[in-house]
This record gives C-alpha cells, sequence and structure tokens, in this order.
C-alpha cells in the first residue's frame, strides 16, 4: 500500500487546512519543491498536490508552484494533482508540463459529461476526488452538501473509465481523528478500481488498520497534518506498509 504524502498549495506555500476552511491554513513550507524532495528522499513513491486556490477560484492558481515540483521530482515518481480543474485544456497542460494523474472533484459531480469527456481524451490518467460527510458528497471546497450517494457516484463514474477514487471523510480531513475505515472499505467494496483513502490519517496505527483491508481494494492513503505535525513518521509509515503487503501479497502500485 502506499502512503502519499500530501502537498497542499495556498499562495505558492505548502499549507494544511482543518476541514477545508482556508482561514485554517498552517504554513508548513515556503518552499513546496524542497518539501517534496525531502518526501522522495523518506521513501515516497507517489505525491498528491492541491491546488486550493484553484479548488476556491475553479481555475489553476498556483501553477508556478507546481511546476517547480514537477521539474524537482515528477520524473521520479507519479505526482497527483487536484484543484481548479475545470476544462480539457487545463487536464492537457498539467500532462503535458509532467503531473501524472490529474484529480477531477467538484467538476466530476457538477459536469459529469467534461469528467466522461476526460477520461475519453487522457485514458489511465483520471482520478474523481469525492469528498463526502455522512455518505453525502460536497462540492465547492467542501462548502456545499449535496444529495448525491458517495457510492451510486463513484460506480457512475468507474463506468466512465476513472483511474481510481480518492475518498475523503471531510469530517477527519485534518484534524488527526483517524480514518473512516469502515466507510473507505464500504466504497472500494462497491468498486473495481481502487481506492486512496484521505482524511484523518494520524499514526502508524491508522497505516496498521487500512493495510488490513488493503485486499478489499484501497491501494493507498493520503497523508498530511500528520507527517507535518509529527504525530506519524513517513518512513516508518511506508517502511511498514511495505512490510505488511508483502506478508499478505499485494503492494501497491508505483
Amino acid at each position: 500500500m502506499l502512503v502519499i504524502p500530501a502537498i497542499d498549495l495556498k499562495d505558492g506555500q505548502c499549507v494544511r487546512l482543518k476541514q477545508g476552511e482556508m482561514d485554517s491554513a498552517t504554513i508548513f513550507s515556503e518552499n513546496p519543491a524542497e518539501m517534496a524532495r525531502h518526501w522522495v528522499e523518506q521513501g515516497g513513491r507517489r505525491l498528491h498536490l492541491v491546488d486550493l486556490n484553484g479548488a476556491f477560484a475553479g481555475k489553476p492558481v498556483n501553477g508556478e508552484a507546481i511546476r517547480a515540483i514537477v521539474q524537482e521530482v515528477g520524473t521520479e515518481i507519479p505526482v497527483q494533482l487536484g484543484g481548479g480543474i475545470r476544462d480539457l485544456a487545463t487536464i492537457e497542460r498539467y500532462l503535458d508540463n509532467g503531473i501524472s494523474y490529474v484529480i477531477i472533484g467538484t467538476a466530476a459531480v457538477k459536469n459529469p459529461g467534461f469528467l466522461h469527456e476526460a477520461c475519453d481524451a487522457f485514458p489511465g490518467q483520471i482520478i474523481v476526488g469525492l469528498d463526502a460527510k455522512d455518505g453525502k458528497v460536497a462540492v465547492d471546497g467542501w462548502s456545499k452538501l449535496t444529495g448525491h450517494d458517495v457510492i451510486d457516484l463513484a460506480r457512475k463514474f468507474e463506468g466512465y473509465g476513472v483511474e481510481a477514487i480518492v475518498y475523503t471523510d471531510i469530517g477527519r480531513d485534518g484534524m488527526l481523528s483517524g480514518v473512516n475505515i469502515e466507510a473507505t472499505v464500504k466504497l472500494a467494496r462497491a468498486l473495481t478500481i481502487p481506492v486512496i483513502a484521505s482524511g484523518g490519517l494520524t499514526d502508524i496505527e491508522d497505516v496498521k488498520r487500512l493495510c488490513a483491508v488493503e485486499s478489499e481494494g484501497i491501494m493507498g492513503a493520503i497523508t498530511g497534518r500528520a507527517i507535518y505535525e509529527g504525530t506519524l513518521d513517513f518512513a516508518a509509515a511506508q517502511k511498514l506498509a511495505d512490510e505488511l503487503s508483502e506478508e499478505t501479497g499485494v503492494r501497491g502500485e508505483e
């Protein structure tokens, strides 16, 4: 299983939010590319980038920081990116610039036709980010809850040909309150494409719990605040995940 470091970008800096609130940002680095290098050196095999300003603006904002990260590590490991991606031209530009996977969130829910077109145009490179609270999907930087059931939507998008689902429990994200294992497994069991867990990863025990259900279809877990505040040792977490995966005969994709 992959433990995937998150680099959330706000105003060109690496930050973390609590429950998606922009005014709750904690700055962890003013040099995101340097931070990306650090996680690769610690054993990271994939990076998760979020253009936070872009997510709220509905268009890319932190392009300079994203380019710097891709130039620093993009030839060594895959980089997945979400935030403010609303059209095919933006996807094409990011992929041409070295991003491996583009994550579509709000736009997938509001405009499924766009997602369908993206999957057709860029097969194998589109991931959908579904943010949910109590099983219902949220959009617009988590500011609005919809009536959409997360499993129903995920199945629909699977049919479009998305590569994976990033599932975030927004009640737990950035709160260091533990991963919602039950909801994540429930979603993974309903799909044949892999699920990447997100939101609430706190410590090595969370990693153990996720590895125990990896065979249900959970290929990785995104971690942010925990590795920046030190409640999770990233290098130790990925090493443990590899060991546990080998024991069960499952290994995260690289």
